[in-house]
């Protein structure tokens, strides 16, 4: 008993985590984690903060301090990118970001000796690569997901560009954010203190906008314009590296640049793919058959294993072999066209275009809805008895049977659910 009484501050922690619609789940690796990233006191305090942006003066009440003690206290968490602070027209915001993406791999970021990295690295291997719980609960609960894919906008055909819209484009993120940071690959930097690591590029992971502002002031990222970004981009593509990026239309925080062998992402759509870990492009690739040599590159080149050589059923060379897609574990990327030397793979629309959430607001509505979280975002602030309770009561309407529910609730969904993203945004 003594061990998890030690642990009291970071139980908290814990719940706090999985009362948002991405959560963390309990383990002894988890708290150990925890317990490296922060002490117990930091750990209780961020417990009570709410889910969406608040300010000092928020916090101050949650913790019963002075608002110049709560922001002190910010800024130092902030400063080891625990929190994430925005500047607003008028406040200082803060934000708890999830694990991940989030601070998780913000502190693998850059290097570091204020924390045992190496250590970490293992402990992330373990918790997320290894128990799976924490991977399965991030990329497999819902509909709505976490991250969404790129298309190597270079492979397009003329034809294919024009189906292709702004928010579709890496490089239009790249271009229209406010702020743009480079950071160290948190999967491939982990991967090397295990030794797991492969040959691709380390400092190419790129934030945006509030979040990359946050990173870039506090030193775990550095900036770069859109010229370096751009670049960094077609370096990225030049190295068959897939772009998973936040899964909404407007002001995308990042887009990491990932491997089939380290990058999470990736390891999730291999090992879920059934169940649409990852948010796919709008295009698939298509075999040419006349021209397919069998020749392997793109399956080699594939990240998600959706690549495969089958007989080519040609009787005159009966062991010939073509390339197949498995459209059930594609991601639409392009990587695969891209290193097909006898161009004979092109990309085709898909039947269905794939619907991407609006913004970060929308996104994290839409998670908590299909994960039976949404409670936890209207009543916000579990410093108050009165928002635990009424959490708890919305937690029982909205795992209702359907009719029930829907007689019970039918002013949240048809009233209070139309402003509630308006109301969670700053």
């Amino acid at each position: 008993m003594a061990h998890l009484a030690a642990r009291t501050g970071y139980q908290g922690l814990v719940h706090r985590l999985n009362q948002a619609p991405q959560g963390a789940p309990p383990s002894e690796r988890l708290y150990t984690i925890l317990k490296i990233l922060m002490s117990e006191k930091e750990a209780s305090l961020v417990a009570l903060v709410p889910l969406r942006p608040f300010t000092a003066k928020t916090a101050a009440r949650a913790w019963k301090m002075t608002p110049a003690a709560a922001r002190t206290a910010l800024d130092e968490l902030a400063s080891r990118a625990l929190l994430v602070d925005i500047e607003g027209r008028k406040n200082r915001y803060y934000v708890l970001p999830p694990p991940m993406a989030g601070f998780f791999e913000f502190s693998m970021m850059r290097l570091r000796g204020d924390v045992d990295q190496k250590l970490l690295a293992q402990l992330y291997y373990q918790y997320i690569t290894v128990e799976e719980d924490f991977i399965k609960a991030l990329f497999t609960q819902g509909e709505t997901q976490l991250g969404r894919a790129f298309v190597n906008e270079a492979i397009l055909s003329n034809e294919n560009a024009l189906h292709v819209l702004d928010y579709e484009r890496a490089s239009e993120v790249i271009r229209t954010a406010s702020h743009r940071g480079v950071g160290l690959c948190y999967c491939r930097h982990k991967m090397e203190h295990i030794g797991r690591a492969c040959e691709a590029p380390r400092d190419i992971c790129m934030t945006f906008n509030t979040t990359a502002a946050s990173l870039i002031r506090h030193g775990y990222a550095r900036a770069v314009d859109v010229s370096e970004g751009l670049s960094l981009l077609d370096e990225a593509r030049g190295r068959n590296l897939v772009q998973f990026g936040e899964n909404i239309r407007n002001r995308v925080s990042f887009i990491c640049n990932c491997c089939g062998c380290c990058c999470e992402a990736m390891i999730a759509q291999r090992r879920f793919g059934l169940l649409k870990p990852v948010h796919t492009t709008n295009f698939l690739p298509a075999v040419d058959r006349g021209t397919c040599t069998g020749c392997g590159d793109c399956v080699a080149a594939c990240p998600v294993e959706a690549m495969t050589q089958v007989s080519a059923n040609d009787p005159r060379h009966p062991k010939k072999k073509r390339a197949s897609v498995d459209t059930t574990m594609c991601l639409g990327c392009g990587v695969c066209v891209a290193a097909c030397r006898t161009k004979s793979l092109s990309l085709e629309s898909r039947p269905e275009r794939v619907i991407t959430p609006l913004d970060s607001t929308h996104k994290a509505v839409l998670m908590a809805i299909e994960r039976g979280k949404l409670q936890n975002l209207i009543f916000d602030n579990q410093a108050l008895a009165s928002h635990r309770a009424m959490a708890a009561v919305l937690g029982v309407i909205l795992k209702l049977p359907p009719i029930k529910q829907a007689m019970a609730s039918r002013q949240v969904k048809s009233r209070y659910l139309e402003t509630l993203i308006a109301r969670l945004r700053i």
